[in-house]
Order: C-alpha cells, then structure tokens, then sequence
C-alpha cells in the first residue's frame, strides 16, 4: 500500500467506475428524452391529421358557402373565420413541432459531444493504463526475473560446492544405487 503505482492502480479503477457511471446516466437520460419525444410526436400526429382534416372540411364549406352566397351572407362570414381560425391552429401546432424538432436536435448534440468527450477520456485513460504496464514491467518485473535467474544460479553453485563426494571406483554399490529412474 506504500507503492505509489498501487495507488495509481487504485485510481484508474475508480476512473473506469465513474466512467462506466456517467454513461449509464447519460444513456438513461438520452432513453427519456428519445421517449419523450416519441410520446409527444404520438400525441401531435392525431392532432394535426385532425385539423388538416378539419382544414379541408372548412374548405368545402366555404366552398358550399360560396354557391350559396346569395342566400346566406351572415353564415360566410361565420365560416370564414371558423376557417381562420382552424389555419391559425394548424400553424401553431406546426410551429410547437418545428420547435419540438430544434430541441430533439439540439440534445442530440449535446448527447453526441458528452459521448466524444467520454470515448476520449477512455482513450486517455488505455494509454496511461499502457504506460503504467510498461513501467511496471520494465521497473519491477524484468529486474526481478534478473534476479531470480542469479538466484538460482547462485544455488546451484552452492549444490554443487557443498554436494557429497562421490564414491571411490573400488566400493561395489547396491543394486538400487544403480538403478536409473
């Protein structure tokens, strides 16, 4: 715990936690929105089929008014500003979805930029994990393979040096001294 390449460990693992944290949130956010809207577009659909719908019925009856015109000049006057007042509907339903669009738009610009910057701090991130890997093998575990290597040689010169000495050629051995496994 005293190694600071422990802490530094320690401190890219926390990094990767607060990353894979923040784009859990940010998908979740993205979800609602991408949601929102759909529910919003599902709900304005109906209502502007239904005032084109409307849009073209005041159309016929101005149409009938007109034919009749004659006859009935109080009821145009009625039905023109019904009609009116319809195209003035349409038109503000087409600038709430215009509006609506920008801001969809907007957010998902503003998604793509925090996942830019999160891919970057990611990428930052592989690379100091990179060079940490590095150091640690080139600092710690080369030097120590180095040493375990003269270890050994070490004690197989001890062996060697402090071993029994072998039997005289004259001295019979024994049949399992013999044998060869």
């Amino acid at each position: 715990m005293n190694d600071p390449l422990f802490w530094i460990l320690v401190i890219i693992a926390l990094c990767f936690v607060v990353m894979a944290i923040s784009m859990i949130a940010i998908a979740v956010v993205v979800s609602r929105v991408v949601a929102t809207v759909k529910r919003l577009e599902e709900s304005v659909q109906p209502l502007i089929q239904r005032t084109t719908v409307l849009s073209e019925q005041g159309k016929t009856i101005m149409v009938q008014g007109k034919e009749i015109a004659e006859q009935l000049n109080v009821m145009t006057g009625h039905l023109t500003m019904a009609t009116q007042h319809l195209s003035e509907s349409a038109g503000l339903i087409k600038e709430e979805v215009a509006e609506l669009k920008v801001l969809v738009g907007e957010t998902a610009v503003t998604a793509k930029d925090k996942v830019a910057l999160i891919s970057r701090t990611i990428d930052d991130t592989h690379l100091q994990v990179r060079s940490t890997t590095h150091y640690v093998q080139t600092k710690v575990v080369e030097p120590a393979r180095e040493l375990a290597a003269i270890l050994a040689g070490v004690r197989r010169g001890l062996e060697v040096l402090f071993a029994p000495e072998p039997k005289p050629l004259n001295e019979s051995y024994s049949d399992e001294e013999l044998f060869i496994g």
